[in-house]
């Protein structure tokens, strides 16, 4: 089945995991002979659009609607495929592509139409508060959104009237989660149970297996609270096995991660570098560490680590806990407890023969679950579904 795919995304002002999920589908697309082309919206417009423009065109723009209309008239498209509509491009892309008859797929890569800050995350812990209402007021009230009470407010807005329009039940006829913890939590607020598939991201080209010669630990994400970054330094103070540990990225807490590195010589603080350096550390590395404390919708930087045949040490919350199977591809510990993150780090340096059976699980489970290959034949499934309920229309 070949299909001409028009797909739609907003890009954040710094690059990130969905950002590059975005381009790995683009390109999977083309390399298996599909048109595609890409709608996209970033958010360097913002400051030229100003608050109030961009308020208004969160919740509905006029705009980007017209340009999805004239696109999919001038293409022919068979499938609409949103990414991620916010800010800039609005659910009102749905209501221009239904109007011409194609399948519309959102794919949910985070909270954003559950919770205003997209994290279920706030003063340092999980927070549900605005799961399932009608109005999410206490994102509003907590300034939940870059903390700021008119920016949350507007995001809220637009979660609210889209509910009261029932958006998401009439004007998109299939989403997709990576993960089974995610929809889940997308059913738990009321979303349609059998139109919500699971399909995850993939990691291309394959960066090959690493040796895993390497005597350091390894931690790659955005230095942010909600990242659990504090909980790694504190654990690499209570572990009784030293060992180095390298951190890799960039993010709010920078300072404090390179003050932490002054301070110890078991840590470094590398900052941002080419994919091709992040894959050699990988592979070289005796695991990775997956500290957040949020519910990850997925957790890319894990099965790059799978990739390369290292094992994960991950928080057991959320997707992230799904995608890691603690004793096979790596190990669990309490969320946000440098106590049983630094047992575990104990565990791992006394059992290198478990370590070693680990790294040959992780490898296996990329080339089973998150290889190119699979991943084209699941959205190919993902394609088809969508035709088939757009057909029959039964929730409209």
């Amino acid at each position: 089945m070949k299909v001409k795919v028009l797909t739609v995304h907003n890009r954040y002002l710094i690059r990130g995991g969905e950002d590059e999920s975005v381009d790995s589908h683009q390109r999977l697309l083309k390399e298996n002979g599909h048109y595609t082309e890409l709608f996209e919206e970033s958010n360097e417009r913002v400051a030229e659009l100003g608050s109030a423009r961009t308020a208004l065109r969160t919740i509905w723009s006029v705009e980007s609607s017209r340009k999805i209309r004239d696109k999919i008239s001038a293409g022919q498209f068979d499938i609409l495929d949103c990414q991620n509509t916010f800010p800039l491009i609005s659910p009102s892309v749905y209501y221009a592509a239904k109007k011409t008859g194609i399948p519309v797929i959102q794919t949910l890569r985070n909270y954003r139409l559950l919770c205003p800050n997209a994290l279920f995350f706030r003063n340092g812990k999980v927070c549900e508060d605005c799961l399932g209402q009608s109005f999410p007021i206490s994102g509003v009230i907590n300034r939940c959104y870059r903390d700021s009470f008119p920016a949350s407010a507007t995001v809220s807005s637009m979660i609210a009237t889209h509910r009261l329009l029932k958006t998401w039940n009439k004007q998109v006829d299939l989403f997709v989660t990576l993960t089974h913890f995610a929809r889940h939590k997308f059913i738990e607020a009321g979303f349609p149970e059998d139109r919500i598939v699971v399909k995850p991201n993939f990691v291309f080209p394959d960066p090959g297996l690493g040796k895993g010669n390497g005597d350091y630990a390894l931690f790659v994400g955005r230095l942010t609270e909600e990242k659990g970054i504090h909980t790694v330094l504190a654990a690499w103070q209570k572990a009784q096995h030293k060992l180095p540990l390298k951190i890799i990225g960039e993010g709010p807490l920078a300072d404090q991660v390179a003050q932490a590195a002054r301070s110890s010589a078991l840590i470094e603080y590398i900052g941002k570098k080419p994919v091709s350096e992040v894959y050699e550390l990988m592979g070289n590395a005796k695991f990775l560490l997956f500290p957040s404390e949020w519910y990850e919708t997925f957790g890319r930087v894990a099965i790059e680590a799978f990739a390369k045949g290292t094992p994960v040490i991950a928080a057991n919350i959320g997707a992230i806990a799904e995608i890691v199977d603690h004793g096979r591809t790596g190990l669990h510990f309490i969320p946000g407890d440098a106590d049983d993150l630094a047992a575990k780090i104990d565990w791992a340096q006394t059992h290198p023969d478990e370590l070693k059976h680990m790294r040959a699980q992780a490898r296996s489970e990329y080339e089973q679950k998150y290889t190119a290959q699979r991943n084209y034949q699941m959205l190919m499934e993902v394609y088809e579904k969508a035709q088939i309920l757009a057909t029959r229309k039964t929730y409209r």
